[in-house]
């Protein structure tokens, strides 16, 4: 009779299937020493499963109680909003006021309950600070160019000044070691006292990298060298992406920039300005995510004296192709849009 049931061949496998499967067969009359013929289990887990059949009369497996939690779901939501409340709090601190509200647990008990709401550590990311004004000023701003298309801020050329530092100084940098590696030579990053600067200025569209200049050593960037810059860089730079067709400048609010003579020569030109440009806002700024890809490129050369940087700075920002600047550009809508949504707090960009 045993031999015409059908069974699935569930070789030294013990889940639900199976333990329903044995019980079927236990009510149906068949001995232990049947069931283990069938080979649906290893001998111990089917007389275990028929045993406990036996005394609890149900094929369910009686849940474990486990080790008690040492707090409540009160005392959980007491530890999000003390975590809430001072974001930059230890494990260990949170232990130790989450104990004055009479619950004794450890740092890492504290990590697994704030895990459970989703709070994980992470590094803070370093944003400028913002002032009322800094925020009314992006809203304003974001506001303002709300309803630009991606093809809107195709007609804008992006310009900012970065600095650029030997040693890998400019970027972050990650190496993957073994452990007792931290301070071999390959997984270290050399630093000197005073690293040699180079400052650059830039600029950029959909349409590709414009012009970039380097700033000569002991030059101050004052509104004589900007003007320079505008004339010798800008310029070209719009008549080769644009030629008679319009565009709009942008760069932000510098001292430099907002000289009156800058202002009367771009005048002059007819040069449209974006803006105003609001403060600490380079959320907002599509170059400076270019910067930062152009200084992790920089400091995979791994140059070694000024002159290779500036030679390397000048090569790598060539290669920039077309696609990754108009991706840029694209950003526009979105960034303007989060900016709007957070109430003119800070962006992911």
């Amino acid at each position: 009779m045993l031999e015409i049931i059908v069974l699935p061949l569930l070789t030294m496998v013990t889940c639900k299937e199976t333990r329903a499967a044995i019980i079927a067969l236990h009510k149906n009359g068949f001995t232990g020493k049947d069931i283990v013929a069938t080979k649906i289990a290893p001998k111990s887990t089917i007389y275990r499963f028929i045993k406990n059949f036996k005394e609890r009369g149900s094929i369910l497996v009686k849940k474990a109680s486990g080790r008690p939690r040492k707090s409540s779901k009160r005392q959980d939501r007491l530890l999000k909003r003390i975590q809430l409340r001072d974001r930059s709090a230890t494990s260990a601190e949170l232990a130790q006021e989450w104990q004055q509200a009479g619950v004794s647990a450890s740092a890492r008990t504290v990590r697994r309950r704030l895990l459970e709401d989703g709070l994980v550590s992470r590094r803070a990311a370093k944003k400028p600070l913002l002032s009322k004004k800094n925020i009314r000023d992006r809203l304003i701003f974001c506001r303002k160019y709300s309803e630009w298309t991606a093809e809107d801020w195709g007609k804008v050329i992006f310009s900012d000044e970065a600095p650029f530092r030997l040693f890998g100084a400019s970027g972050k940098r990650l190496v993957r070691r073994r452990k007792g590696e931290r301070y071999h030579q390959s997984c270290v990053m050399p630093t000197v006292k005073h690293p040699d600067t180079i400052h650059v200025w830039g600029c950029f569209s959909s349409k590709g990298v414009g012009s970039l200049t380097i700033l000569p050593k002991n030059t101050a960037m004052n509104k004589e060298w900007y003007q320079n810059t505008l004339q010798q860089q800008l310029l070209p730079t719009t008549q080769q992406q644009f030629g008679e067709e319009q565009c709009i400048f942008q760069h932000d609010g510098a001292p430099c920039h907002k000289a009156k003579v800058i202002t009367k020569w771009l005048g002059d030109q007819n040069v449209e300005i974006l803006g105003p440009w609001p403060g600490n806002s380079p959320d907002l700024n599509p170059i400076e995510n270019l910067w930062s890809i152009l200084k992790r490129r920089v400091d995979k050369q791994k140059p070694t004296n000024s002159d290779k940087l500036q030679e390397v700075i000048m090569k790598e920002w060539v290669a920039i192709s077309q696609d990754l600047a108009q991706k840029l550009i694209e950003s526009m809508p979105s960034r303007i849009a989060e900016v709007l949504k957070k109430k003119g707090q800070h962006c992911k960009y």
